[in-house]
């Protein structure tokens, strides 16, 4: 069988998928950024209008999904896979917030590589042949990362302004074959790996 690596972290890509459409959503935080006029959706409620920051997360997810979709004027139907995470437990933000839909999901946990590689794979299941169409995803959310990792919210704790914060965004690109859409071409995908942590997805070579 003839191999498609093209070194020990690249693999060539024969038939390059697109990115067809996509999507993002931001919370306040990012509303105040720099960044803000690139934002699909901004929302001052970070609850998202539910009861709790997780299931806010989880609201995001969904709504991120269901506006890279109608951009691209595609159905939920038409996708073969979703291939997301975030950064809580079993990923319950995606699993939770993308249930609904009733589409094949794998569950990935990368931290600030789930992106990347929720792309690269994507890539490769469309270039074997397994999918036509597949969702790209992830999501954080500042309260819902500060309970699981740093000083709960409610707690009160002082931070300083130059303090770190995790974003509250969630992100979606739907990539398929290039004659479905106009987007940029994935030709490669490469990964990183170091002694101290798994293979991690670095990102995928981009042609117009």
């Amino acid at each position: 069988m003839q191999t498609k690596r093209a070194g020990r972290q690249t693999v060539q890509l024969s038939h390059p998928p697109s990115v067809v459409s996509f999507a993002n959503i931001g919370g306040r935080m990012e509303g105040q950024g720099p960044l803000s006029d690139y934002f699909d959706e901004l929302s001052p409620d970070t609850f998202f209008g539910k009861k709790t920051w997780e299931q806010g997360e989880s609201a995001m997810q969904e709504r991120v999904l269901r506006r890279a979709l109608e951009k691209g004027g595609l159905t939920a139907g038409e996708l073969d896979y979703v291939l997301a995470g975030d950064l809580l437990n079993q990923c319950i933000g995606t699993s939770f917030g993308l249930r609904s839909f009733h589409i094949p999901f794998y569950g990935l946990y990368g931290a600030c590589s789930t992106m990347g590689e929720s792309l690269s794979l994507a890539a490769l299941l469309i270039d074997g042949g397994f999918a036509r169409l597949a969702a790209a995803m992830t999501s954080s959310h500042y309260c819902t990362a500060e309970r699981q990792y740093r000083m709960p919210v409610p707690y009160g704790s002082q931070r300083t302004p130059t303090a770190q914060w995790t974003a509250t965004a969630a992100g979606a690109a739907l990539v398929g074959f290039a004659w479905l859409g106009c987007g940029h071409r994935a030709r490669a995908a490469v990964w990183s790996a170091d002694r101290t942590g798994p293979c991690r997805a670095v990102g995928t070579h981009q042609s117009t």
